[in-house]
């Protein structure tokens, strides 16, 4: 059911510093700052040639990010995108095994403006996880 990996979702405390990392010291091509006001966050993308790394930021107060860094002083790595063909056979599926999905359960516009659903860490690993729909 999954495909290939996406992103790996890094929270950062300070974006411009953690973009820094991957474009100067890393030599990675490093994509704007988004602002993602619907997720709370700002990502920037480094491109690699195999998958992606997202920098998350908070955008606000509220933004789950902003608790994951009070947790998580120095950042850190806080979820694992994996892409699906189809989000709602996805998500049905996973529902029918007992997997709980965060939110409403139905899918929100995503980063690269696909749908995106998250899982529940408790049911895999203790590993947050993204499934983005992404078509061929």
């Amino acid at each position: 059911m999954i495909g290939r990996l996406n992103h790996v979702a890094i929270a950062v405390p300070d974006l411009e510093a953690g973009a820094a990392v991957y474009r100067n010291v890393l030599g990675a091509s490093v994509g704007p700052a988004l602002e993602q006001p619907e997720h709370g966050v700002t990502v920037v993308f480094v491109d690699l040639p195999n998958t992606k790394i997202e920098l998350l930021h908070p955008l606000g107060d509220a933004s789950p990010i902003a608790r994951f860094l009070e947790r998580n002083p120095s950042g850190g790595i806080h979820h694992i995108c994996y892409e699906v063909d189809d989000i709602l056979f996805a998500r049905d599926r996973l529902l029918a095994a007992g997997a709980r999905v965060l939110g409403d359960g139905e899918p929100r516009t995503g980063a690269h403006g696909s749908p995106v659903l998250f899982l529940h860490p408790k049911d895999f690993n203790g590993t947050l996880l993204e499934l983005e729909e992404v078509t061929s």
